[in-house]
């Protein structure tokens, strides 16, 4: 493929991101041969996380693809139901494997570099958990070996096979430079940690045939059981159309291609990290992949590589025809709807049995710049595991951070009834700010001020870097400070403001990191998303988990969901501040807040 000169001038323009072409495989990573294999003397703490999953030191990805350079492994991964990903980043690849749980055990397996804090000399890493908060590192579970593999081991996804038989299909890069999909299975399935996996003899089990872009064939799904068949789908594209190619099989081994696409759509580019579950119509359960039937729908999520967002549509699978269909509420493309308007991509969702629930993990990769990544020893997070379900209206998802999560809650404040007038701010105290976990519930009295909202603001991150925190509106801008300065130097609002549209009220999230840090070599953008609220009792909640470098903000019981990436100067540790607070004209009331002080888990 050659790069037209117009694209090369575009790409003169964005320093954080590298289009690489090397004999057929196409990836975009920024690449960084000079620190791939840097290790840092020390750990720094500064802006590391408490409660979020992460290694020890050095790079962790998410759902992503692998591309070579130079003859040098670069990976980027994906998270899948059984394997594990991390999240987006707007300069460096997101790698996740993903979780599974088998015979009591969660298993979450990642890419990793043991090397460097940048992306390269990738494995595919294994942690272990019983509650998916405290884990333990275990021995690394896939490295390239083979010819199907050598030039990398790409992201992938778990299933149990009848005999309850884990197995993990992955794409692998083989000596033709092609991606292949293979297949492991643990060395011993009485060993409950799996720590030991072998590669199949029968790989690469899957090969792209004429039809198929071979540079373009990554990350299989969970499969899921139907028919007397297996079915898995296969990420894709065909020139800009993204694609999701289906395979069947009796015996998981040998695979055949679908005549059709089991879904496609034009002018979206690669779709990476495909994922496909059913979810209930009714109520907040999970269901195995396998499930179909009357009261269920279907979810197919996408990771656009040429976005580097996330995007999902709720539909109706058809068995019969193998074919899936989005809903006419679900956009199909870049207006579709997003688990999180932040940084967060490569996610995976996995059922989890013994709590009868669907599990969201996703990564979020570093804001920082690649050396400063180098200097302080670690980059990449996994972020909270959250529950997931379908709303009562069934146009979109409902996600909630796990309920293991409130075990790691310490010290408690609380505060009821207090008004918040234009330009007030009310310090959370007794807790610590850095490292928490913050819900608050706001009362709107009237929405009479509201302003008018232009039909012509579609986008909510250019609404959201327009109308800022400190832009004073009429009901809003209210919400949190977090990650605060003392005196305000530094803070990452996270805040609502309401607008008055044609039919009904529009509701707009910020978590804005334009003041997040006095630095200015890092990425600080203004992330946004709508929120579709009905105000009818003028009730509005917010919770935001806050972990030094991170803040997880879930919007109204979780129907918009923004995750950002910050590094605060003087907002640190102890330094940290935690404020509630409005700048709209209308006042509005704290009907409630909780805060605690979030604890540290076991953490590999």
């Amino acid at each position: 493929m050659k790069l037209s000169k117009v694209l090369w001038a575009l790409l003169s323009l964005c320093c954080y991101c590298v289009i690489i072409n090397n004999n057929g495989v196409e990836g975009s990573h920024e690449v960084h041969p000079q620190y791939i294999s840097h290790q840092a003397a020390r750990v720094t703490q500064l802006h590391r996380t408490s409660y979020h999953f992460q290694p020890p030191q050095n790079w962790i990805n998410g759902n992503w693809k692998y591309i070579t350079f130079n003859n040098q492994l670069l990976t980027c991964i994906f998270l899948f139901p059984w394997t594990f990903e991390p999240a987006h980043d707007m300069k460096q690849p997101q790698i996740q494997m993903g979780p599974m749980f088998y015979n009591g055990i969660y298993h979450l397996f990642y890419q990793y570099n043991p090397k460097g804090a940048v992306w390269g000399n990738i494995v595919w890493a294994h942690s272990i958990s019983r509650n998916l908060i405290d884990w333990e590192a275990q021995e690394p579970a896939i490295y390239p070996t083979d010819p199907y593999d050598i030039n990398g081991c790409w992201s992938g996804s778990a299933t149990i096979l009848p005999g309850n038989r884990p197995a993990i299909l992955y794409t692998g890069i083989d000596t033709q430079q092609r991606q292949v999909q293979n297949i492991a299975f643990p060395a011993n399935l009485s060993d409950p940690y799996l720590a030991k996996w072998v590669k199949s003899s029968k790989n690469p089990l899957v090969a792209p045939d004429s039809s198929v872009n071979a540079s373009a064939f990554r990350d299989p799904t969970t499969a899921w059981w139907l028919n007397g068949h297996w079915r898995m789908l296969v990420g894709g594209k065909h020139h800009k159309r993204g694609i999701a190619h289906l395979y069947r099989s009796r015996d998981f081994m040998k695979w055949v291609k679908a005549k059709h696409p089991f879904h496609s759509a034009r002018h979206t580019g690669m779709w990476e990290c495909p994922d496909f579950f059913p979810v209930p119509i009714y109520g907040e359960n999970g269901l195995d992949t396998s499930a179909t039937g009357r009261n269920v729908k279907h979810v197919l999520k996408v990771s656009l590589d040429l976005t580097r967002y996330e995007y999902y549509t709720i539909g109706t699978y058809n068995p019969s025809t193998d074919r899936y269909i989005p809903d006419n509420s679900s956009a199909d493309g870049w207006d579709g709807l997003r688990y999180d308007y932040g940084n967060f991509y490569a996610s995976k969702t996995f059922y989890d049995p013994p709590h009868n629930r669907r599990v969201l993990w996703g990564w979020a990769n570093e804001s920082d710049t690649s050396s400063n990544d180098t200097a302080k020893g670690w980059a990449g997070i996994q972020t909270i595991p959250r529950t997931l379900w379908l709303d009562k209206g069934i146009k979109q998802l409902i996600q909630w951070p796990i309920r293991e999560i409130n075990t790691l809650r310490g010290q408690k404040f609380q505060l009821r009834n207090q008004e918040l007038k234009t330009g007030e701010y009310v310090n959370i105290p007794e807790i610590s700010a850095a490292q928490a976990d913050v819900e608050v519930t706001f009362y709107v009295p009237s929405l009479k001020k509201a302003e008018e909202f232009d039909p012509t603001w579609v986008n909510a991150q250019d609404l959201c870097g327009m109308k800022g925190s400190t832009v004073q509106g009429g009901v809003g801008p209210f919400g949190l400070l977090t990650l605060a300065s003392e005196q305000l130097e530094e803070y990452t609002p996270v805040f609502f403001r309401i607008f008055k549209a044609k039919d009904k009220h529009k509701v707009l999230l910020c978590s804005d990191a334009k003041s997040s840090s006095l630095r200015t070599d890092v990425y600080k953008p203004s992330f946004a998303g709508f929120v579709n609220v009905d105000l009818k009792d003028g009730m509005l909640s917010l919770r935001s988990l806050i972990d030094h470098s991170v803040v997880e903000s879930f919007g109204a019981g979780g129907k918009t969901c923004i995750t950002s990436r910050v590094y605060p100067t003087m907002a640190v540790m102890k330094k940290a501040h935690l404020y509630a607070f409005n700048n709209g004209t209308e006042a509005v009331t704290i009907k409630k807040l909780n805060a605690w002080t979030m604890h540290t888990p076991q953490m590999n």
